[in-house]
């Protein structure tokens, strides 16, 4: 209930944050002669102030706070549905278009990427990421966070028994039983390290399968010198020490940092772009930015899409053709956004497909660094 919440709570944000950064849009009612602006006095001469930008029209009706909140989150006053339908099937046209001055007639690319990384938060909170690798992924880590746990408990035993081991005055009788105890604990602890390394299927074969010679020398003791990294600097090694002994807690870090930091994926993209057309005096970085940040968000609201999709009987079909319509979007906006001809954008966007997975792969990389070092 509580994610349902905070995912209803991150989608207003986002409209409100979108809502910040693109100003209003159109508007109906114009004001009279004699009126003037409420916000900075101005006289009026038509339904927006023109020294601050106000509408001349304001409601203080209980009806408005609904009109305002449904603004804010789908812009709701001609942006939205000049925007998306450019983008989904045009987005070349609406890359050139917006560059070249055309901008009061569309959502910029930043409002729009807020809104998108807000929407995909929003959906991934309410619906989950979905039955797949990502779950996998999340369950593997909490069962080797929960076996490191255990097996921290048993060495942690074992150091108590030795510390009564050590004891002078111990009867023979009592003695053997910490030893007894302490083989026990010994080997528990082993199984889990050893465990580690062995498919599932064996692990559910129980401790017998310790007993191979060649398994037996993977004791705890030599797992934790092999997963060890030392580096030779301090905080990087602490931090490694922390997400071995706790990889739940570091995919938590990554997927709150991906939400935190996706605006990240801009800034490693641009380089990209510039590849792609290296040393052109015709294309400047402000170009290369739109056409980045129109091309995230596109895909994060594909993404959104497929996600819910994935809900009903059409979610195979609706995977299969994102996969198929990615790249030929890429195609799609190089071709118009660029003026490139046909082949030069078929090139292009072939480079772009492998440069967008480096650049996640930066990103995931850039994540897992924030993760471990938190």
């Amino acid at each position: 209930m509580s994610g349902d919440i905070e995912g209803i709570g991150a989608a207003v944000t986002a409209g409100l944050a979108g809502h910040a950064v693109e100003p209003r849009h159109g508007g109906t009612g114009a004001a009279h002669a004699d009126a003037r602006c409420l916000n900075c006095g101005t006289s009026l001469a038509g339904s927006h102030c023109h020294h601050c930008g106000q509408r001349a029209d304001i409601h203080r009706s209980f009806g408005a706070i609904g009109h305002d909140l449904v603004h804010a989150i789908f812009h709701f006053e001609g942006k939205i549905w000049n925007t998306l339908p450019l983008l989904s099937w045009r987005p070349g046209d609406l890359t050139r278009r917006y560059i070249h001055g055309e901008r009061a007639r569309f959502i910029s690319p930043l409002a729009l990427f807020l809104f998108a990384v807000f929407l995909t938060y929003a959906v991934l909170a309410i619906v989950g990421s979905g039955g797949g690798v990502g779950e996998g992924i999340a369950k593997a880590a909490a069962e080797q966070t929960r076996t490191n746990a255990l097996k921290e408990s048993f060495e942690e035993e074992v150091k108590r028994v030795d510390t009564s081991l050590a004891a002078r005055d111990l009867k023979p009788t009592e003695r053997k039983l910490l030893v007894e105890e302490r083989e026990t604990l010994q080997k528990s602890a082993d199984y889990l390290g050893v465990s580690r390394s062995l498919s599932k299927e064996e692990v559910n074969k129980g401790p017998a399968v310790v007993d191979d010679p060649a398994q037996q020398m993977m004791t705890s003791v030599e797992f934790l010198s092999r997963t060890k990294v030392n580096t030779g600097v301090p905080f990087i090694d602490h931090g490694l020490e922390k997400a071995i002994a706790n990889p739940a807690l570091v995919l938590y870090k990554l997927q709150a940092n991906a939400y935190k930091f996706a605006w990240a994926l801009i800034p490693l993209s641009l380089p990209f772009m510039w590849l792609l057309f290296p040393f052109s005096r015709r294309f400047h970085t402000y170009d290369h930015f739109v056409f980045v940040t129109y091309s995230i968000s596109f895909m994060l609201l594909l993404f959104v899409v497929v996600r819910l999709l994935n809900l009903t009987i059409f979610g195979d079909v609706a995977t299969a053709f994102a996969m198929l319509y990615v790249p030929f979007h890429m195609y799609r906006q190089l071709r118009g956004a660029y003026r490139s001809s046909r082949f030069g954008a078929l090139i292009r966007a072939t480079l772009l497909l492998f440069f967008s997975l480096y650049a996640v792969i930066m990103f995931m990389l850039l994540l897992l660094a924030l993760g471990v070092m938190g």
